[in-house]
Order: C-alpha cells, then structure tokens, then sequence
C-alpha cells in the first residue's frame, strides 16, 4: 500500500481556491472508481509552514502510470479543471511513500 501525495505551489493568495478545484477533482476521479477517497489540505499563508501550497492525498495498492491503461476511461470534466488549477499555480510535482502495515513491520525487539 502506498500514500500518493500530489502538491501544488500556487500563486499568492490562490491557495483556497486551487484547493476547491483540487477537491473537485478528486471527488471526480473517486466517483469514477479510479481513486481511493482524497483528502485535500492547504495554507494560504495564515499558518506556520509553507504557504501558498495546496496538497491532495490518496492511497493506492500499487502505483502505476495513469498513461496507456486500457481500463482507466479519461475523465473531460477532471481536465477541463485541471487547466484552471495550472492558471492559479506556479508547479506540481508528486510523492509516493510506502504505507506502514503491520504485514510490513518487521521484529526490532529480538
């Protein structure tokens, strides 16, 4: 299992909004079966941190490329708002991290 992380510099005073559509399109790709539920964070500069940064978080059994699946049908709605998500930000990039599981613990005590 792993923790997918997609994050987003926006332009100042962007970060909510870019948020909302983030949202929006997570909520599109879960309602499609091909997203496990995202969770949407962000700081437009009121808390410590980095600001003007929005992230989306899901978890997925393996990671593969959403490129070239024959079973991944293309969401128009999820593009049209991701072209209004690249306006109001500076960059993206993504991170991929390993779910602790107890099946993955390994016996540090012994």
């Amino acid at each position: 299992m792993y923790v997918i992380t997609r994050v987003w510099e926006t332009k100042p005073r962007q970060a909510r909004k870019a948020a909302s559509i983030a949202a929006d399109i997570g909520r599109l790709y879960e309602e499609a079966g091909q997203r496990s539920p995202t969770t949407v964070f962000f700081n437009g500069g009121t808390l410590p941190g980095e600001k003007n940064r929005i992230y989306m978080q899901w978890t997925a059994d393996v990671i593969d490329s959403p490129y070239g699946r024959d079973d991944t049908p293309s969401i128009p709605e999820a593009r049209k708002l991701g072209a209004k998500l690249r306006e109001i930000t500076e960059g993206n990039w993504i991170e991929f991290y390993e779910l602790m599981t107890s099946a993955k613990a390994l016996d540090y005590q012994s």
